[in-house]
């Protein structure tokens, strides 16, 4: 049974501590057993589901599962389910219900089948122990697995999630109780940020972080380890070692990119109490097949998800204006909107006060002073504390006052609270 986790207190977290995993040559085998359990159930599971809804229009609930994956385990020819430790497979099915109410709220798509080519996984909801400082105890596994311990493991251990990625490397993921970290020190300090392709970041102090372009750097490199595999023989161990060495490319480049991301957002977090960013749409953006690559590559929502959490764990404050702030053709000194500005006009003049603008920099510049206006009346987005009003209107204005929210087809206005 696995017993139901406590409340954290106020000044806990929960916090991920990853790290790589060795086991021996037995100890492999053991673990492509509990993959193999762990994916076979899921599978089994969701296959279920989607039979019994065709058949009687209702779902089959969590206990229900629970009660099947019993009388399954006693079935003839499924005795091997009973090889792995008994909790994996119930954390199985509560991840499965997760995925399932993920989809009803809308919050991902309809959970799909697991396959053992791309990264394996299971989670250990409890029994997890220390050993020895590089040894972890886990049921099942009497000598222990041995990880590298590259950093210190604070907190109190809650589970445990033992992973297998395409290139062939383990890792253990510990999820622990820790103390909440340190606020940073005031700085007094606030900054604006313009995410572009050429360019990382764009700064409104004028600074700019390049974009390194990792796929780039090692397009020629994947071209030739994809045109070897491509040459193997299906099933053969000559393709699996040609797998191996494309997933190995990707892996480099993944790695890159989230040290670079790390790095930067650390540093933007340390030096300054507010940071404002615009909200992009990338789903559509990546529409643009002559862009959709670099778009991919510079991966900017994880770059904000970083800044976000961090910025949570060390009181800074992460603004988003919204998508449709005209940020770039907007003049930063006297507010003049220009009414057209194509991608390629890469500076600009405004026609009212003549100053010559960076598009880039001008945009970062306008994104904080919108930041700073909606911190200053304690709205969200650039709203300013409007609510929205469905009305169908001949042609979508774009403007700083009241901006039309294009969604689905339907378009709306703003309608000021006081009317």
């Amino acid at each position: 049974m696995i017993v139901k986790s406590q409340e954290l207190n106020e000044n806990e977290m929960h916090k991920a501590f990853k790290f790589r995993l060795l086991p021996t040559k037995e100890q492999e085998v053991l673990l492509a057993k509990h993959f193999g359990c762990s994916r076979f159930i899921y599978n089994y599971f969701l296959a279920e589901k989607q039979k019994h809804y065709l058949e009687n229009k209702t779902t089959l609930n969590f206990n229900q599962c629970a009660g099947n994956l019993v009388a399954k385990k006693k079935e003839e020819g499924y005795e091997w389910l009973k090889e792995v430790n008994s909790q994996i497979l119930i954390s199985t099915l509560m991840n499965l219900e997760t995925a399932y109410g993920n989809f009803f709220r809308k919050k991902s798509k309809f959970p799909r089948f697991k396959s053992k080519k791309n990264k394996n996984s299971f989670n250990i909801p409890q029994h997890i122990s220390l050993k020895r400082e590089d040894i972890i105890q886990i049921p099942k596994f009497k000598e222990g697995l041995k990880f590298v311990k590259h950093k210190e493991l604070k907190g109190r251990i809650k589970s445990a999630t033992i992973s297998k990625n395409p290139s062939g490397k383990y890792y253990i993921s510990f999820l622990c109780v820790v103390e909440k970290p340190t606020k940073h020190k005031k700085t007094g300090k606030n900054i604006g940020i313009d995410l572009g392709l050429k360019d990382f970041i764009i700064t409104s102090e004028g600074q700019r972080y390049c974009n390194p372009k990792f796929t780039k750097k090692y397009e020629v490199k994947l071209s030739k380890k994809q045109r070897i595999l491509s040459r193997k023989q299906k099933g053969s161990k000559g393709r699996d070692k040609a797998r191996i060495a494309v997933a190995k490319i990707y892996e480099k480049i993944t790695n890159s990119r989230n040290d670079m991301q790390h790095k930067v957002s650390s540093k933007l977090i340390r030096d300054y109490d507010l940071i404002a960013i615009e909200d992009l749409n990338v789903k559509g953006m990546v529409q643009n097949h002559k862009l959709s690559k670099a778009i991919s590559d510079v991966a900017w929502s994880s770059f904000v998800a970083k800044l976000k959490y961090k910025a949570e764990w060390y009181g800074r404050e992460v603004i988003v204006i919204d998508r449709f702030y005209p940020s770039s053709k907007t003049c930063s000194c006297c507010d003049h909107v220009k009414e057209s500005l194509s991608l390629d006009e890469r500076t600009w003049t405004c026609s009212e006060c003549n100053t010559t603008h960076d598009r880039d920099v001008n945009a970062s510049k306008n994104i904080l002073r919108r930041a700073l206006a909606i911190q200053s009346t304690g709205t969200v987005d650039n709203r300013n504390g409007a609510k929205v009003r469905p009305k169908v209107v001949s042609k979508a204005t774009r403007g700083t006052g009241d901006e039309v929210l294009k969604e689905k087809g339907r378009k709306y206005t703003l309608k000021p609270n006081d009317l």
